[in-house]
């Protein structure tokens, strides 16, 4: 069902490449199609952008058939950060105003709020807990449920968490927290960063409010690419942080400079758009989960883990294995050694993957041949 050849993926040439959850090899039909529009940039200049509508549009509807919702609700932006600064700096907080995250958020989803409390908002972080079982160690692991509950207050506004954990690799439950954030009107703000491309989504039925994240991760696109979801009536609610011609209305009239802001996703693409970074992942998209399926893709990943998982020699490596609603793309194991020493071993021997948090971090995808998990497995042991 797969194609897993090295014409797509030429990193096979070279590299098992398992690290999806840091940047991934860009996928080879996006760079053609990225080169393909870099020369007609090159040979005809500002004739190119004949077609900037559209390429953005044609990314907004595929985006849109990812996550099963309106190409209004899709937004090109650059990376994560960008995504979440936009809305958070854009939410209307009031003194006292409450944002639940977790202590060992990943920066892009730390920061933005934050910088909230300058506002007047008061940012409350769930604690760790080892929810796999005592096998964390102290590193960081996951939230529970129960905390989040307990720390829930009426001046709640906003759960922004990731959807992955990038450390440990815990995926939070969305169905659970998505129906806890409705039943009391919490915006729900997800970091799909580490899931995207991975794992289906579906933020309609999830009952989620916002979503970034970035391109390179497991959509195998350019570095520099984000996508930005918002449903209509949350976007009602920010308040615009950055602005330029590109959100009005009245596009290329400008001379025109009346207030007329879109009011789909086009509003946060407030300024010219790399475009060929845009087509580049369109490809992406199109070529790899709405080809496949997202929950096939997902069913390969975790095919894949379970050959590691089986395989490890359990003296040397202690995976951390979740409950089935919280499984992620990422494999995290604590190591009897020192797990960035080992990475760096395994780069010389042709494997590529990551260490984080104290944990060495596999991340494989169904491109991913059986013939590699098994040399892999036979390095690690």
């Amino acid at each position: 069902m797969f194609d897993k050849s090295a014409e797509l993926f030429p990193i096979k040439n070279e590299y098992v490449f398992l690290t999806h959850c840091s940047i991934s090899p860009l996928f080879s039909k996006a760079l053609e199609k990225e080169i393909e529009i870099s020369r007609e940039h090159q040979n005809t200049g500002a004739i190119l952008f004949d077609e900037y509508d559209r390429i953005l549009d044609d990314l907004r509807s595929a985006a849109g058939e990812l996550l099963d919702t309106s190409p209004d609700n899709l937004s090109f932006v650059k990376n994560t950060s960008e995504g979440l600064c936009m809305v958070a700096n854009g939410y209307p907080f009031e003194p006292g105003d409450q944002v639940i995250s977790y202590i060992h958020e990943y920066p892009a989803n730390h920061y933005p709020w934050k910088l909230q409390e300058e506002r007047g908002a008061e940012l409350l972080l769930l604690p760790d807990r080892d929810v796999a079982g005592d096998v964390c160690g102290g590193r960081p692991c996951g939230w529970s449920m129960k905390d989040l509950e307990a720390l829930v207050t009426d001046r709640t506004r906003i759960v922004a968490v990731s959807h992955v954990q990038f450390a440990s690799g815990f995926g939070g439950d969305l169905k659970l927290l998505g129906e806890f954030c409705k039943a009391r009107n919490i915006d729900l703000v997800i970091d799909a960063a580490q899931s995207l491309g991975s794992l289906p989504l579906d933020p309609e039925e999830l009952h989620i409010s916002a979503i970034a994240a970035s391109g390179w991760k497991w959509l195998l696109g350019p570095v520099g690419t984000g996508l930005l979801y918002t449903s209509e009536v949350f976007r009602e609610k920010l308040d615009h942080v950055m602005v330029g011609a590109e959100m009005m209305e009245q596009g290329m009239d400008y001379l025109d400079h009346a207030w007329q802001p879109h009011r789909t996703g086009k509003r946060f693409e407030y300024s010219t758009s790399p475009i060929s970074l845009a087509t580049a992942l369109e490809v992406c998209i199109r070529e790899l989960p709405l080809r496949y399926g997202l929950e096939a893709i997902r069913d390969e990943i975790f095919r894949l883990q379970d050959m590691i998982i089986n395989g490890l020699n359990r003296e040397r490596y202690t995976p951390v294995i979740f409950p089935s609603s919280n499984r992620s793309g990422i494999l995290s194991m604590v190591c009897r050694d020192d797990p960035e020493q080992i990475a760096e071993r395994l780069v010389e021997l042709g494997v590529v993957c990551s260490a984080r948090g104290g944990y060495l971090r596999l991340a494989p995808h169904f491109y991913n041949s059986d013939d590699e998990i098994d040399r892999v497995v036979s390095l690690l042991s």
